[in-house]
This record gives C-alpha cells, structure tokens and sequence, in this order.
C-alpha cells in the first residue's frame, strides 16, 4: 500500500478504548488501536491522535447530574491525559516513539503544547498524541481535533467511530431504510445536524479546508485502508 496523505490526524474517543464493557481501558483493544497506529506509521505518514475521556467520565454527562460544568469540563480533559498515556504506553510496545502534549501543564507526565514542537515530532517520525482537548472547557475533544489539525496543517481528521461506517441521512438503528453517503459537503453536515462532529468543529474544519473522514475503526484494516486512499467511510468536505 501507499500513503494517500503525508500528515494526518486522527480522532478516537475514550469509548472506543473500554471495549465492551463500556468504561475504564481495555488492552485487547488498547494493543489493537496500537497495531493498527504502527500499520499506518509504516506507511511513512506523520501521524498524530486527538483523543478524548469518555470511557472515564463525560463532563456534560456529569454537568447534567449536576456538577458545574467548568469543573466537569476540567474532569473530561484530566481523563483524556490518562487515556493519552494509556495509549502512548502500547504505542511504544509497538517499537514507534511516542509524545503526549497536553494542553492543561502537567509537566511530570506529559510536554505541554507547543505548536513548534508538535511538528518538530512529527518530523522526526514520531507519533504525537494530544491530550486535554483544548485546555478549555465548553470546547469537545472535537473541536481540538479541528483546532490541532488545522494548527498542524494535517491534510485530513480521520474520525475513527466504532460501530459506525460513515454518516447517514438518518439513525440507521432506527431506520432501516436510512442512506449513507458516500461524499456530503460541510455545510450540508451542518444544516442538517448529521453528528459527524459538533457543530463547532465542523464549521472551523470549513474555514480551514480540512477534510473528515468518518469510518469503523472497530473494522480490522480500517485505519490501513484509510490511509491508503481507499473508498472507506464518508468524507465530508474535502
């Protein structure tokens, strides 16, 4: 295979990484998500992850319980951070240097973010994972995929779904009938509210030309085949 793309970046929520039992880490999967990085990596892209804290806790989950929302925001991004060095941890197993930035200073773990720095890695052929979204609360991890990818001039978000092959004109597991799309334009995606991300992140991916990329990552070969340019998924925009 060849590499369609020369930089990438990729999003994976916290879900994704607490396999079937739908919270904490599992490393069957954890080591598969690894794998699959090291798959794409031999490809000579330069590659870095957006991921975020849901297996551990949602913070507007958590701020609809009750509990203010800054600091349930706050809670989210920490829980990215062990997510990240859960991540980097199987990475290197793989054999490829890894680098957690983190966007709230946690110096004893993980490098803070510097844009520079950031593509000084990708650079040198390591992969880059970002953790704590964007520092801020009120922003998703969506939005810092958008926010990262277009800071580090990535030529595509691969949004790595698990269960979901691509966006539809409607829920597939309330309507069978519903279509997918092979190609859907960012201002479609935002008038007709089709969830690929927030609305937030969709809109900055427009301003920036960064095409997404939505897939199954929870099919083997998915990340691969992406990578290399294959008909996988939906793109929207591009």
């Amino acid at each position: 295979m060849k590499a369609a793309f020369s930089r990438i970046l990729i999003k994976l929520s916290g879900e994704h990484l607490a396999g079937d039992r739908g919270f904490g880490i599992s490393p069957t999967v954890i080591a598969g998500v690894a794998r699959d990085l090291r798959s794409v990596h031999e490809l000579g892209i330069q590659m870095s992850v957006v991921i975020g804290g849901g297996n551990v806790i949602r913070g507007i989950q958590a701020a609809e319980q009750g509990l203010d929302r800054a600091s349930a925001d706050y809670m989210g991004m920490l829980a990215s951070v062990i997510n990240a060095l859960a991540l980097q941890d199987a990475i290197e197993k793989e054999g490829i240097p890894t680098r957690v930035l983190s966007a709230i200073e946690i110096r004893e773990v993980a490098e803070p973010y510097i844009r520079r720095r950031a593509e000084r890695h990708l650079e040198k052929g390591r992969i880059v994972v970002f953790a704590a979204g964007t520092g801020s609360p009120y922003f998703s991890t969506d939005t810092a995929a958008a926010l990262r990818a277009a800071e580090i001039g990535a030529n595509v978000i691969l949004m790595a779904k698990q269960g979901v092959d691509g966006v539809y004109d409607a829920d597939p597991r309330e309507n069978p009938a519903a279509r997918r799309y092979d190609k859907i334009g960012y201002d479609e995606a935002l008038q007709r509210n089709l969830r690929v991300m927030d609305q937030t992140a969709i809109a900055l991916c427009r301003e920036n030309e960064i095409p997404i990329l939505v897939f199954d990552i929870g099919v083997p070969g998915n990340l691969l085949r992406v990578a290399a340019g294959e008909k996988v998924g939906t793109l929207v925009g591009g």
